[in-house]
């Protein structure tokens, strides 16, 4: 179990309640970035559930050239800064080069690892350092081709850079043929024998890989009704959070579309995914 550092009732693991980690698929502009903050905000005080907002500043894993990033690290953190002043949260941001990651660490809380990324050793112990110098954790992705006990590998190396820095495995999903994922939902106790945290992205696990019939496979596809089955039994699997992307207009939104949910469906998603921790543990 750990304790976010100058965040009082923040955790994850063991004995606190089911963390949340949602906001945007990136960041669009400041002022979308703050009325989702908000609203995520007020829905998990009013369940008593630790909020933490997320939103890359750099998409840089995407099917074509032409696809949105988001504003770069500059901007992107500028805006990450903003949320956490207006609303005094802490955030979740991901790193695609080891020479981000203090720069990061310096503003994110929690510095996250994307799936495909995850064996780069010199991307691991860049970020691991950092976060153990901040004060924050390590949120490492499972990637699409690893097995859960592999990730034993993703400890090892962030530990051999930063002793004891808190890390947390989160489970989107495995490669199944070609253009889908599926999520083994034994991955997550496996994982939970590493000594770690573990979070499900429902999101993310939903994705159907260059698959996007809008585009012709320029982009990846979807099935956003699967998020909330993914997450409902993710957590009744033992996760200890979350990992949601929601947008006011989900069609509309400038990356992943097909995969994220409607603002307006956090409530009742987050009220049963409460229960659900609490009847399991």
């Amino acid at each position: 179990m750990y304790q976010l550092g100058g965040y009082n009732g923040i955790g994850v693991g063991a004995g606190t309640p089911l963390l949340v980690m949602a906001g945007l698929n990136v960041l669009e502009d400041e002022g979308l970035a703050l009325e989702v903050a908000a609203e995520l905000k007020q829905i998990c005080r009013e369940l008593s559930l630790p909020y933490v907002f997320k939103a890359s500043f750099d998409k840089a894993n995407r099917s074509s050239i032409t696809s949105y990033r988001g504003p770069g690290q500059a901007d992107g953190l500028a805006m990450l800064a903003a949320v956490k002043a207006a609303h005094g949260l802490p955030v979740v941001t991901d790193i695609h080069a080891p020479e981000q990651a203090d720069a990061v660490a310096d503003i994110a809380e929690i510095v996250q690892l994307p799936a495909f990324l995850i064996r780069q050793t010199d991307l691991v112990v860049a970020a691991a350092r950092a976060v153990a110098r901040t004060g924050g954790w390590l949120h490492a992705k499972k990637a699409q081709f690893l097995a859960p006990w592999d990730c034993a590998n993703i400890i090892s190396k962030a530990r051999e850079a930063a002793p004891d820095v808190p890390v947390v495995l989160c489970e989107r999903g495995s490669s199944f043929g070609y253009n889908n994922l599926m999520v083994d939902m034994l991955a997550i106790p496996e994982m939970h024998k590493l000594g770690v945290p573990v979070t499900i992205d429902a999101t993310h696990a939903v994705q159907l890989p260059g698959a996007d019939p809008r585009t012709g496979g320029a982009s990846t596809g979807g099935r956003r009704d699967g998020v909330s089955v993914l997450a409902k039994a993710a957590v009744a699997a033992g996760a200890d959070g979350v990992f949601l992307e929601f947008h006011p207009h989900p069609d509309e939104a400038l990356c992943d579309a097909p995969s994220c949910l409607p603002l307006d469906a956090a409530r009742p998603l987050l009220t049963t995914l409460k229960v659900l921790h609490e009847t399991v543990n």
